[in-house]
């Protein structure tokens, strides 16, 4: 196989029509679907061919990317794929999706002749655009010539986490990295909360933990964001923070641990989605802390 493919990318949100832009930066011809049309549109303009239909979209394809919310629209969109999938072709499936969904892709993938790649990735929207992804993937390493060249495109590094796709290595290495990530994002939003309760200026905060170790460059993104007003367009949503935070909860609860800090963190992006800032990053989870959101008041 050669390393210029025909990659269709099945979801072109936020992350993936970023893959997708990189995959035909790369040199691979790309063939795009998103349930909202609209959203895939621009990637025509830039030479990609936009599908009608799932099914549409993976016809001759030598990969299969979904990127899509979650594991139950994974799995009802490679459905409807299902009559064009060609058998050999690889799917790598970068959704986070949890642990239970792991177990039935797989089951799809084998049922259909896919081979079938766990490969979620690490970043938001500024470095998919930039292809400087980290991917965790898990699959077999004989057919790995047939996806390094999209990990290329897409990532600045792939981290192999194991031969099995099915074991969901990738996956719950993805769950504990963002089970960090969510956790640091809802601490930025209670710094900035309590210090306005406080009368605080959070510049003064700022100033205290400048240069030492309790500084980092994340807090002070995620801060800028709801300081400055900056909270749309998303690197990363509220509504798509709170799924991920369910499904970090879920694989605690199934393997005996009791995450607190991960369930206060979902019952925040819960609340902060249910204020109506679902759809702007997931830094406005900060106004979960107000009765009144002080984003209306």
């Amino acid at each position: 196989m050669t390393d210029n493919l025909t990659v269709s990318v099945l979801g072109a949100g936020i992350m993936g029509a970023a893959m997708a832009r990189n995959l035909a930066r790369a040199g691979h011809t790309v063939r795009a679907w998103n349930r909202s049309r609209d959203k895939a549109e621009p990637l025509a303009a830039e030479g990609m061919h936009v599908a009608g239909t799932p099914a549409d979209a993976v016809r001759d394809a030598d990969v299969v990317l979904t990127m899509l919310y979650d594991g139950a629209a994974v799995l009802e969109v490679m459905r409807q794929a299902a009559p064009a999938l060609r058998p050999g072709a690889a799917w790598v499936q970068s959704t986070t999706a949890g642990l239970d969904a792991i177990g039935e892709m797989a089951a799809f993938a084998s049922e259909h002749g896919l081979v079938f790649y766990d490969a979620p990735v690490l970043g938001t929207r500024q470095p998919a655009e930039a292809g400087q992804l980290l991917v965790l993937a898990a699959g077999p390493g004989e057919g790995r010539q047939a996806v390094t060249p999209v990990f290329d495109a897409v990532g600045a590094r792939t981290v192999w986490t194991g031969e099995d796709g099915a074991a969901g290595g990738a996956t719950r290495l993805k769950l504990v990295a963002n089970s960090w990530v969510l956790a640091a994002t809802n601490a930025a939003g209670e710094v900035l909360a309590l210090a306005k309760a406080l009368g605080v200026d959070p510049q003064s905060f700022f100033d205290a933990i400048e240069g030492g170790p309790l500084d980092m460059g994340y807090l002070r993104v995620k801060t800028g964001l709801v300081l400055e007003g900056r909270l749309t367009p998303p690197s990363f949503a509220v509504t798509t923070a709170a799924k991920d935070a369910h499904l970090i909860v879920e694989a605690g609860e199934q393997h005996g641990v009791r995450l607190d800090v991960a369930a206060a963190g979902a019952a925040r992006f819960d609340r902060a989605a249910a204020q109506g800032h679902g759809d702007e990053d997931m830094a406005a989870a900060y106004y979960a802390s107000f009765d009144d959101d002080p984003a209306t008041a």
